[in-house]
């Protein structure tokens, strides 16, 4: 029987602690470790803090858009550093952000999460603001296959706040009412005291009370961008998401991508070890 997502987001989490590595080969940086601005470079890039996660940290999300701004190549790129991420055991969450409708959005959700598929990835970032009813046949292929979707409910950029925090018919945010509806759905295929294989993108520097929010039910994996670079640290975890914060995926790249090839087994390990100082205090 195939494991769920939730649960194996449970099992990393547990094994690991919540630090997720992102692979976001910015130009700037690609400049700093001694990199081209090509295909090649972001390959290197992406192998080489694939390499240095592998037996540190248990999550990495390579940002699809710096791959794909080199066409063709840049995706055969992201395929190499999917596929060695998978291999070197780690939980490979895609972030490409994907929502659109009908058998287009499946088409989306088959590249991403089909086992064997080129682009096959364990998790995939998707956008419900065409309705989350759009997303059902994602969801239901994500089921079949123990991939996990994580929908986009409170992110932090501040253009977003008049559409996620304004009433929508229930008297709810439109944040909390995304929350409902795929609670809903992952309370469908989970057992009592399991987490739900549908996750949310909520930021780590947003506000619950703002937006709406509360716990989780059943619990699912929370993927919060925000830490690091953008200000969120460890010693927040169990501030800003309380109860929740046992399912949080902490995603941090620039301040460890920030350090550099020969660096960066050194900033991965001191981060873990921050974030289980964090959980103990």
């Amino acid at each position: 029987m195939t494991t769920s997502f939730g649960e194996r987001v449970r099992g990393v989490l547990d094994a690991h602690g919540p630090l997720c590595v992102g692979i976001d080969p910015h130009a700037s940086l690609l400049d700093a470790w001694g990199l081209g601005q090509d295909a090649a470079g972001v390959r290197e890039f992406g192998l080489r803090t694939v390499e240095a996660a592998a037996g540190r940290a248990g999550i990495v999300k390579p940002q699809v858009s710096f791959f794909e701004r080199f066409g063709s190549p840049g995706f055969a790129a992201l395929e190499d550093v999917l596929a060695a991420a998978r291999d070197a055991g780690l939980l490979v969450i895609a972030d490409a952000k994907r929502g659109d409708i009908g058998t287009t959005m499946d088409a989306y959700a088959t590249a991403w999460l089909t086992p064997g598929s080129p682009l096959e990835a364990d998790a995939l970032t998707v956008n419900p603001f065409l309705g989350v009813g759009a997303l059902d046949g994602t969801f239901a292929l994500a089921h079949e296959h123990g991939k996990g979707v994580f929908v986009l409910a409170a992110t932090s950029n501040p253009e977003a706040l008049p559409l996620q925090r304004a009433e929508s018919a229930t008297g709810r945010t439109v944040s909390a009412d995304i929350v409902s509806v795929v609670s809903a759905r992952n309370a469908e295929h989970v057992a009592a005291g399991e987490w739900g294989g549908i996750g949310f993108v909520v930021g780590a520097t947003v506000d619950w009370t703002d937006a709406g929010l509360a716990a989780f039910a059943p619990p699912a994996p929370i993927l919060a961008p925000g830490f690091g670079a953008q200000g969120a640290t460890p010693a927040d975890l169990h501030r800003r998401f309380g109860s929740m914060s046992r399912t949080v995926i902490a995603s941090e790249s620039r301040s460890i991508l920030a350090s550099g090839p020969a660096g960066l087994e050194d900033a991965i390990d001191a981060r873990v070890a921050d974030y289980r100082e964090a959980h103990r205090g």
